[in-house]
């Protein structure tokens, strides 16, 4: 049955079966009972969730096959700030510091109108993917001034709050940090900006400055901020920014969360290294995220010459040390990745392509579902009996060739259907 017509046979039904779904494995307390169970919806809420039974004609039932039923998405890493930008663009010289140099020609255009227009158009498509939580970097080039967009992120959290929550994550560059009491200052305008707001920063070896990383860590500890890091996005085996960040977490003994994002140049390291750091990041509250579609993209990024280095994490390595890693959509439709759709099922099927991840749909879809791996709350997603109905049906895929076929979804959100 294709997704029009179960939508059509829920329509305004309070109580109804979804019989003959596969869940993932990681979101039931018993993963033995994952394939083919029945779940039966009431009143915007999961009532019951059982190995397949037969039921009386008094419930609406729907019989769909072994079809795919996943939890809401989260998107990780995005910037709204600079999306669908591409279009209004010319050439651009491959590469990073060439993408760089692009949008910050572009920033001529960004009025609080243009930036509103374009970030709610991501939206718009992130809300139809099935997303429910959205964190957003945005660029802060200025100590003592609020990027325009800071704004109108903030007014954009407000405006999809009940739909998408919106986090905002300020991406400023690490030199800003290099004096310690610009660094608090800073800080303390991230944290008066209002809720779900988050230190951040572009740690390079363009720009490497301990003393700057250290202003960093010590300012949201000091202003209780959270830290999402642009990290080492670079082919660079001598980038060291991701271990230096784990050593001072514990030396100040950092209380918060952090994310870093990127973190390529664990490609490129002597494993030994690379493994080592990767030890020192499971002893800290710390997750990664890996940006599949902006990496293969921009690293190694040479015209006319087929790249041999794609800058994919350790993907494997990380998860096997219980270090969460988030899958995201990163750059969509701007100078640093000219495709994406706000779709992290999409950046799911890259990632599992290039970082040749196993068991797609009963592990790795953890790593675009779980908010409390972005957030470093405890509080996992998991699919139990009172909880509200919120999911995806993929009505035409399947486990092995998950997440391909997955174009055609049905978002439920407190038990209705969403409209795309």
């Amino acid at each position: 049955m294709n997704a029009q017509r179960i939508s059509m046979a829920l329509k305004s039904q309070a109580r109804f079966v979804l019989k003959g779904v596969r869940l993932p494995k990681w979101t039931l307390p018993n993963s033995e009972f994952a394939e083919k169970l029945d779940m039966t919806v009431a009143n915007g809420q999961i009532e019951s969730i059982f190995p397949q039974a037969t039921y009386t004609n008094n419930i609406t039932s729907i019989d769909l096959k072994g079809a795919l039923l996943m939890p809401l998405l989260v998107d990780a890493h995005t910037h709204l700030d600079k999306t669908l930008t591409r279009s209004r663009m010319g050439k651009i010289t491959p590469g990073l510091l060439g993408a760089i140099h692009a949008m910050m020609a572009d920033r001529t255009h960004w009025t609080p109108a243009d930036v509103h227009q374009r970030a709610s158009q991501g939206l718009e498509w992130s809300y139809a993917a099935g997303v429910h939580h959205v964190r957003t970097h945005c660029d802060w080039w200025e100590p003592q001034t609020q990027p325009i967009a800071w704004q109108v992120l903030k007014d954009l959290a407000a405006e999809w709050r009940g739909k998408i929550h919106i986090e905002r994550a300020s991406l400023i560059p690490l030199h800003l940090y290099a004096d310690r009491d610009q660094a608090f200052a800073l800080a303390k305008q991230v944290a008066d900006s209002g809720p779900g707001a988050l230190l951040g920063g572009f740690v390079h070896t363009s720009n490497w400055n301990v003393q700057a990383l250290e202003n960093l860590l010590a300012s949201a500890q000091a202003h209780q901020l959270n830290v999402d890091l642009h990290m080492d996005e670079e082919l660079n085996p001598q980038a060291q920014g991701l271990l230096r960040t784990t050593e001072i977490m514990q030396q100040i003994k950092f209380a918060g969360h952090v994310v870093c994002g990127h973190n390529c140049a664990l490609s490129t390291q002597d494993a030994s290294l690379a493994l080592r750091t990767l030890d020192e990041v499971a002893k800290v509250n710390m997750s990664l995220v890996t940006l599949p579609l902006t990496n293969l993209l921009l690293q190694d990024a040479v015209i006319g010459k087929t790249p041999t280095q794609r800058g994919v994490t350790l993907v494997q390595e990380a998860r096997a040390r219980g270090i969460p890693v988030m899958v995201a959509s990163d750059n969509v439709q701007d100078p640093f990745c000219t495709f994406g759709s706000y779709d992290p099922l999409e950046a799911l099927t890259v990632g599992a392509l290039a970082a040749q991840l196993p068991d797609v749909f009963d592990d790795a879809t953890q790593s675009i579902c779980r908010s409390d791996w972005l957030t470093g709350e405890k509080s996992p997603t998991r699919f139990e009996v009172g909880n509200p109905a919120n999911f995806i049906v993929l009505t035409q895929a399947n486990i092995w060739g998950f997440p391909s076929q997955t174009q055609e979804r049905l978002v439920f959100r407190n038990g209705e259907v969403s409209p795309s």
